[in-house]
């Protein structure tokens, strides 16, 4: 049956079955649940594997980093997720922390300017180390690593990256393990923008293979795994 000749029950199931996985229903759902089902059940795959299955971040973590990108992409929508914040431990100063987070990591503009314009006339002032100074700002309230992957998933967000880098060098620096700093990104996709994210693992594997990160044997795999170009890149090699 097509969706045009679907029943009104059917319709109302579909939606029943996504409520009850999310809690709430949001209008595009009922539209493509009318109008396209396949690619209702394709986008929810996507989200659940996306936003609710377990990966590596701790409940915690994962919703601080989320809310830092709905604050860096004015998702008023989503306001479930401070309530799901707050249910994994969350307090009132982790919420200043990831809203500082958010916050620094936009103003990142600056800093950006700063390193690409006036670099020679500021020197020997530093613009990427007066940014990261100002993140440390931020704990004690939320960890360093909290604070850089709010901030790498921002940068995706905003597209900056001069300070994606910046961000990505300190978080191996500090320590941050690589696929806590993968989960972050790929939560900008949705909010944020999927071109963007492809943009953002273009340019981590850039840095890994200008030998600018300490990357480890499989994300080194990853970086030398030729073919990555895309369309262009095919096109040449024909």
């Amino acid at each position: 049956m097509s969706a045009a000749h679907e029943t009104t029950e059917a319709l109302e199931a579909r939606l029943a079955e996504v409520r009850a996985k999310r809690g709430y229903l949001l209008a595009h759902h009922g539209l493509m649940a009318l109008a396209f089902p396949k690619l209702l059940a394709g986008y929810d795959a996507a989200y659940t594997a996306l936003a609710l299955d377990d990966r590596v971040l701790s409940h915690h973590d994962r919703e601080f980093v989320w809310l830092a990108v709905l604050a860096a992409t004015d998702e008023r929508v989503a306001t479930h997720h401070i309530t799901k914040f707050r249910a994994a431990g969350g307090t009132d100063a982790g919420l200043g922390a990831a809203f500082a987070a958010a916050a620094l990591a936009m103003g990142a503009a600056a800093f950006d300017f700063a390193a690409r314009d006036w670099a020679r006339q500021l020197a020997p002032f530093d613009p990427r180390a007066a940014y990261l100074d100002a993140l440390r700002r931020v704990a004690p309230d939320a960890p360093i690593r909290l604070v850089h992957l709010a901030g790498l998933a921002v940068q995706v967000c905003r597209a900056r990256w001069r300070p994606f880098g910046w961000h990505l060098e300190a978080a191996y620096a500090d320590g941050v393990p690589e696929d806590e700093m993968a989960e972050a990104i790929s939560l900008a996709m949705f909010p944020g923008s999927v071109p963007y994210f492809v943009e953002a693992c273009a340019e981590w594997r850039r840095l890994i293979l200008d030998g600018t990160l300490p990357a480890s044997p499989r994300y080194q795999a990853w970086a030398r795994l030729t073919g990555q170009g895309g369309h262009d890149e095919a096109q040449a090699a024909r």
